[in-house]
């Protein structure tokens, strides 16, 4: 089959699907019924063996799963008129009530493997979605499907727990239909197909456990059109080349609770109480422990909800800190950190009596480096050199980047010697056989921050001229730095060893 008759083939399996399927509610009641009836329903298998074959998915267990619950359906049915037509039986339950419940266990596998393939992770917050619809709607099939079959005494034991059974076996399918639609990856062409075959038929079961509870279906009623439908949906998903797309894995990313989903779960959220309204309305027997426990358990996922809403704000609001005070390119702390951390650690040695130094260092001829060797060979050297020199701090110390290749180290209960040392020690561990120079300065408690970093200033400016590659200490004595004083003897030292990287 060429590439434009695998494009068209769905459709023409959806079109002619559509139009087999309206006559049911004309046939009469005979083998002719049967015959058209699985004859849609083994097309969508035989839909999905083609669709496999020429799509070639990556996961086609999960499609043989699928397949093979559609097949228990067609199954079920040939068995439901065999017992009409020719075993003379309509005893409920029976052998095709069997495969029915079976084919739920195959589809809802196909399921699991569907969701976990495009799933990139514990999506916590689409399962507890999914599970909070499942819960406010399975109890509105508790309440008005599986409750009346439970206390129909016209049925036997094997009888009521077979009729619980289906509505159970609806919502554990509505439950993985939800986490398909509010979880990860693609919502393309086959997607929509599959999922709305799987809703369409759940539509079907719900109209039939009513038109039965009112012992008001027949063969030629229109709620058959519906699961005739599902199976027509099916197979065109399986034959539409955006299948093999299912099965891919999403990104990950935070999901987001938009107004449409938080509509959505508000909605199921007051079921539980407005069937308490309902029922105390029309004074019938109210169904209180039923109601209680849905209130409960749907309360108690919302609030789960919402509190990993709220860690994952933090958690956001946390990165962004961490932005706001590290450098992008090397990963150290910024010049905003260091404003900040500078004025508490000087707070602290005035309270504690202990020393306080500061360093300024400047990688040397680091404009030579980037003309030679080129800006993205710079900004290495600058990552290497943070990397290299913060292993040599202590967990109290502070490197920041202080501007483009300068840098500033904070030594908390430091002397005068004991900074020089360590600064010399980061200064001979510098990597790719390059330098730099560097002033530090003690503080002696009764100068500003900026009157600190300025001495440390004019000690690393003094270290450059008397040749690089050297660390020197400031002298108590200085008063503010000249080098800040004079604009163009800082144009002139940028211009020569001081480009940005």
């Amino acid at each position: 089959m060429g590439p434009d008759m695998n494009r068209r083939s769905w459709r023409w399996h959806l079109v002619i699907g559509t139009l087999a399927a309206a006559p049911i509610v004309v046939i009469p009641d005979s083998w002719w019924y049967t015959a058209w009836y699985d004859a849609i329903g083994l097309s969508a298998v035989a839909a999905v063996l083609v669709g496999v074959r020429l799509n070639r998915p990556r996961t086609r267990i999960t499609w043989w799963w699928l397949a093979a619950g559609q097949l228990l359906f067609v199954v079920g049915d040939l068995l439901f008129d065999l017992h009409e037509r020719v075993w003379k039986t309509d005893a409920f339950p029976s052998t095709a009530d069997g495969f029915y419940l079976a084919g739920y266990l195959p589809l809802a596998a196909g399921l699991v493997l569907l969701i976990r393939a495009r799933s990139p992770g514990r999506d916590r917050a689409s399962l507890i979605d999914a599970t909070i619809i499942a819960t406010g709607l399975g109890l509105l099939s508790w309440v008005f499907l599986m409750k009346p079959a439970a206390t129909d005494n016209s049925l036997s034991v094997v009888g009521r727990i077979i009729a619980i059974a289906y509505p159970a076996a609806d919502v554990l399918l509505l439950a993985l239909v939800a986490r398909l639609l509010v979880g990860a990856g693609v919502h393309n062409t086959a997607f929509r197909l599959l999922a709305g075959s799987l809703s369409v038929m759940l539509a079907g079961d719900v109209g039939f456990a009513v038109l039965a509870q009112a012992d008001a279906f027949t063969p030629n009623n229109a709620i058959n059109i519906t699961w005739l439908l599902a199976y027509v949906l099916f197979g065109a998903a399986a034959l539409h080349s955006s299948m093999t797309a299912l099965s891919e894995r999403a990104p990950a990313q935070p999901r987001r609770l938009t107004r449409r989903r938080l509509s959505l779960l508000t909605a199921v959220s007051l079921v539980a109480p407005f069937l308490l309204l309902a029922q105390a309305q029309g004074r019938s027997g109210i169904d209180a422990t039923a109601i209680g426990v849905g209130s409960i358990a749907l309360f108690l996922l919302v609030v789960v909800r919402m509190a990993g809403l709220i860690r994952q704000v933090e958690q956001q609001a946390a990165q962004l800190e961490t932005l706001a005070q590290h450098d992008p390119l090397t990963g150290v702390a910024n010049r905003r950190a260091w404003d900040g951390r500078l004025p508490v650690e000087m707070d602290r040695a005035r309270r504690a009596g202990t020393p306080l130094a500061v360093a300024l260092l400047d990688i040397d001829q680091f404009k030579r480096f980037n003309d030679q060797y080129g800006h993205q060979a710079g900004d290495q050297l600058l990552k290497a050199a943070t990397a290299a020199w913060q292993s040599l701090l202590r967990s109290s110390d502070l490197l920041a980047r202080y501007g483009g290749e300068e840098f500033a180290v904070l030594l908390p209960s430091s002397t005068l010697g004991q900074a020089v040392e360590i600064v010399d020690r980061l200064r001979v561990e510098t990597p790719l056989a390059q330098t730099f120079s560097a002033g530090v300065a003690l503080w002696h408690g009764d100068e500003t921050s900026d009157q600190l970093v300025a001495r440390a200033d004019k000690a690393l400016y003094k270290a450059k001229q008397a040749g690089r590659n050297q660390v020197l200490p400031a002298d108590a004595s200085q008063g503010p730095s000249r080098l800040h004083q004079d604009p163009a003897r800082m144009a002139r030292l940028a211009a020569a060893d001081r480009p940005m990287a």
